[in-house]
């Protein structure tokens, strides 16, 4: 069994910078250092004060060290890292445009009153939680021991079980449909015979490779080892074959 240290540097670049973040950013909560008000999404904040960090720092933030803390930062351990090395392998730029999408989704969703929350961390993790469940739908998942469920259904199982602990259902509904956009755009959209508008920009690409972030990609013509990639099909509803990203 290998050590903590060695679990932590095994992690997928995104997915270790994104959590590990969030991890300090509660930290510093705690320590009295970063008063969440100082970096919650405060529109009026941001567009009357030029306080434009308030964009990015919210989404940081996922509460106070709790439980329900906990299974936030694990659900960004599990279903973010089997994500960039299953199927965003050696895609890290296309992995990091889904985050950078996401974030943007719910900048502008929050903006609508009704959907509004000054932290959209949470929102982000049911995102990354959403994308996982269709891209892997057959997994068998157990809550608590309790209840065996299919992975298409996880994120509506994890909403339902936060209201029932009390927990606003807003969130986590803003995740669900950030994550449901991203995929209609980027698979069942293409898959139906539309075009992908959707496509990560050549600027993602080239500050992956500025900054040597992830394994390189595979190039055209190089063999992918994966049977599925090989054949260049996909079925909607059973999680792509291949990644529709240019």
């Amino acid at each position: 069994m290998s050590s903590p240290a060695e679990f932590y540097h095994s992690l997928p670049p995104i997915t270790k910078a994104y959590g590990t973040i969030c991890l300090l950013t509660t930290a510093t909560y705690h320590l009295g250092l970063c008063p969440p008000v100082l970096i919650a999404l405060l529109y009026e904040q941001v567009f009357y004060r030029f306080q434009v960090w308030r964009l990015f720092t919210n989404f940081f933030f996922l509460g106070p060290f709790s439980i329900n803390f906990g299974i936030r930062l694990l659900m960004i351990a599990r279903y973010g890292v089997q994500l960039e090395q299953g199927p965003f392998d050696r895609r890290t730029a296309d992995f990091l445009w889904m985050m950078i999408f996401g974030a943007f989704s719910l900048l502008v969703l929050s903006a609508i009153p009704i959907f509004w929350s000054p932290f959209l961390a949470v929102p982000l993790v049911f995102m990354l939680l959403y994308v996982w469940s269709r891209e892997f739908p057959n997994a068998q998942i157990n809550i608590y021991g309790l209840v065996a469920l299919k992975a298409f259904y996880l994120p509506w199982a994890m909403l339902a079980l936060d209201v029932i602990f009390g927990s606003p259902l807003i969130p986590d509904l803003l995740g669900i449909i950030a994550g449901h956009l991203y995929y209609f755009l980027t698979v069942l959209h293409p898959l139906a015979g539309g075009k992908n508008i959707l496509k990560t920009p050549m600027w993602v690409h080239k500050l992956v490779a500025r900054w040597r972030i992830g394994a390189r990609p595979i190039t055209r013509g190089q063999p992918t080892n994966d049977p599925q990639q090989e054949r260049g099909s996909g079925v909607a509803f059973r999680g792509r074959s291949y990644r529709i990203s240019g």
